[in-house]
């Protein structure tokens, strides 16, 4: 089985639309499954939901779906989100809270936004001198506790940051990077940034082996317009933004 993963599209439907014309190339995929945090940010929400919409991808709940659908918009409310917020039906908004937190998508192949048992919070990273790194090994698998001991294929997002890790006993957690949000800043204590350090839209391919043959990862970049989602950024007064998807990092 060929499974395409998407992650952190994050509006940009630009990098969306460049990731499935790659993937397209590529002779495509048995499935498509999207690891979720589809619209929020100052790029193209409505179009980026509609053209989710019209795809009918298996999508679970990531972090900022869960805020777009639900947060108030106050002065608390994160810009991307409220950006996004403002620019969705009532109907989509209520679509997006209701997706799952988890998916098994195939037998032993199960996909979440962030934790198995929670939208928001890092698997497979800690947060060192305010930059992401690898978690220790210890720790992943504390935060792996709550997967079905079956899973040998555990599929996330969240962090923007490529990673493969098999778990010895347990499970290869694979998250493919970022679709459309290269580099972002989180001032949530302890503040800290994710960088990919390039604008590429970035996405995975899993083949799941068959009678005994192993199964096959393979972390994919591709390049996009990525000028033209900076430049809609700054109409939307984000300059830190744009900065980040013209170059994969964040502003000193």
């Amino acid at each position: 089985m060929r499974i395409a993963v998407l992650a952190d599209i994050h509006g940009n439907v630009l990098a969306l639309d460049a990731v499935l014309d790659d993937l397209g190339r590529r002779g495509g995929a048995d499935l498509v499954v999207n690891l979720g945090d589809c619209v929020s940010g100052p790029l193209w929400p409505r179009e980026t939901m509609q053209r989710l919409e019209a795809l009918g991808l298996p999508t679970v709940r990531g972090n900022h779906d869960r805020r777009v659908a639900e947060d108030p918009a106050d002065e608390n409310m994160w810009p991307s989100d409220r950006y996004a917020q403002e620019r969705l039906t009532p109907a989509r908004r209520q679509a997006l809270f209701a997706l799952p937190l988890t998916l098994e998508i195939a037998p032993g192949i199960v996909a979440f936004h962030a934790r198995p048992d929670h939208d928001e919070k890092y698997l497979a990273d800690a947060i060192v001198d305010g930059q992401l790194v690898r978690a220790p090994l210890s720790t992943i698998r504390r935060r792996l506790k709550s997967l079905d001991p079956a899973c040998r294929i555990a599929l996330c997002g969240h962090s923007h940051r490529s990673e493969l890790i098999r778990i010895p006993g347990g499970p290869v957690v694979f998250n493919p990077g970022s679709v459309g949000c290269p580099a972002y800043a989180d001032d949530t204590p302890p503040a800290h940034v994710s960088e990919q350090g390039a604008p590429h839209a970035r996405y995975g391919i899993v083949e799941s082996g068959a009678r005994g043959r192993p199964d096959r990862f393979e972390a994919i970049a591709v390049d996009y317009d990525h000028e033209a989602a900076a430049k809609q950024a700054e109409q939307a007064g984000r300059p830190e933004w744009a900065h980040a998807l013209r170059t994969g990092f964040m502003k000193d």
